[in-house]
């Protein structure tokens, strides 16, 4: 019995069977959160030697459950000055494509359920994946329009940021997908996880080299790119700018500072955690397969226990999220930005080349000679056009680097030119000439001792 679902096993359950898939996902995403929030708290605490929640139940296992009860009951406060309607809109435009990026997401193999034969998962389309990206794009208007319809500077700064930010890490992210759907030869979810089944061979100079099946492995600067832009599409530690205290205060949610609508866009941000982590463990870690040596039984991969590996890799790639964050600083806006358009995409066509390459190198009927003179021109091409911009590049350094030297030559013949911290000499009292505060409180003073 084959239990690897395929395109053609999808839309065929009855409508009761997709209703409890779907209220299943949505169950197992609410615990996420609360579970999430805990973790998090905890590991964070842990990390910086302390014990975090530990009050509310067992190992403080109720606090999440007493902090969203806390922000569900709290009085709904509404500016004055605030369009109503988006600011109501706005935490459930970004709240559910949240939780619709999660139907795409496969979490087993075939299994009966309830005399029905049906694929863990909720349904899947040729283009998935690219379902996935148009939701994340969908969840930023809900954070401009929390920024806009607040009416405040903070807020509207906040989601201005965000706009641009998510724009510059999606356009990498949907780079990083490129040479996966290059080796899967398919954008469906399903058959991204099919194809990491099995590994396969690497030839050079006569020798069959095995490769692993993860795409992990033979996909790294993919999975790099990918994991960096985890952390800038989700908007956390080190990208956390549209809502960074120091200077925006909340960010885009400075106005929602209570009730519902603030635990909405928390609920939100945890829910695309979990959804880029999931994409991450589809695309790069063999989905819901079981990692070697557990592979190795005939059984893993069949019946339910597909669900307990995906579980755990979750686990695993959240951790990290909550690693990075209890490490990590942020980061500057602009640095933030140059390193999304300037770093991250050019790095990523590069090797969105270099793995296309090899993979028509790899085809049956294919002309060697001509797909590497084509790759050399390419990569001669690249390397023309780098050196020029580096040649730029050296000349402004330089430049910069004899106006600094002008600069401290001048400083070391004449001091007094405002060299921080040298302070000029010829202030007044130098010359003798008592300040005027000094004045005052020496004629105080005198006062005072004429009077005893």
């Amino acid at each position: 019995m084959n239990n690897v679902p395929t395109l053609n096993d999808f839309g065929h359950d009855p409508l009761w069977i997709t209703i409890i898939k779907a209220v299943a996902i949505f169950v197992f995403l609410m615990l996420g959160v609360l579970f999430g929030v805990w973790t998090e708290r905890k590991l964070i605490g842990r990390m910086q030697h302390r014990y975090g929640p530990n009050r509310a139940g067992k190992f403080g296992l109720l606090q999440s459950v007493a902090d969203g009860l806390k922000m569900g009951l709290k009085e709904d406060i509404m500016p004055r000055t605030v369009d109503k309607v988006i600011y109501f809109l706005a935490p459930v435009i970004i709240a559910v494509p949240a939780f619709l990026a999660f139907s795409v997401v496969p979490f087993g193999p075939m299994v009966w359920m309830f005399g029905h034969k049906t694929p863990l998962q909720l349904t899947d389309l040729p283009v998935a994946v690219l379902l996935v990206l148009a939701t994340a794009s969908i969840g930023v208007y809900g954070i401009v329009l929390a920024g806009w319809g607040s009416r405040s500077p903070y807020a509207v700064l906040g989601g201005l940021r965000s706009a641009a930010q998510v724009v510059s890490y999606e356009v990498a992210m949907g780079l990083s997908f490129v040479a996966v759907f290059l080796h899967a030869g398919s954008l469906s979810t399903s058959e991204i996880v099919a194809s990491q089944a099995h590994g396969g061979t690497l030839d050079i100079f006569g020798l069959s080299i095995p490769t692993p099946s993860w795409y992990v492995f033979s996909l790294a600067p993919s999975f790099a790119i990918y994991a960096i832009t985890m952390l800038g599409e989700t908007n956390r530690v080190p990208f956390d700018l549209p809502e960074g205290e120091g200077e925006l205060v909340g960010g885009f949610h400075t106005e929602y500072a209570s009730s519902l609508k603030f635990a909405m866009f928390m609920l939100a941000e945890y829910v695309n955690i979990f959804t880029v982590s999931a994409m991450a463990i589809t695309l790069f870690f063999g989905g819901w397969r079981a990692p070697w040596p557990i592979s190795i039984w005939d059984g893993a991969n069949t019946g339910w226990w597909p669900m307990l590996w995906f579980f755990i890799k979750l686990v695993l790639v959240f951790a990290c999220f909550v690693w990075v964050r209890a490490t990590l600083p942020r980061v500057r806006y602009d640095q933030l930005m140059a390193f999304g358009w300037k770093v991250l995409i050019p790095f990523n066509l590069g090797w969105i080349m270099i793995a296309a390459t090899f993979k028509a190198l790899r085809m049956p009927d294919t002309t060697r000679g001509a797909v590497l003179a084509i790759g050399a021109v390419i990569l001669v091409g690249a390397f023309a056009i780098w050196l020029r911009f580096d040649t730029v590049n050296q000349r402004r350094r330089e430049a910069k680097a004899a106006e600094t030297e002008a600069e401290f030559e001048q400083l070391r013949e004449e001091p007094t030119a405002g060299g921080f911290p040298v302070p000029p000499l010829d202030l007044p009292h130098y010359h003798g000439v008592v300040p005027r505060q000094a004045r005052l409180h020496a004629d105080a003073k005198e006062v005072t001792s004429g009077s005893n």
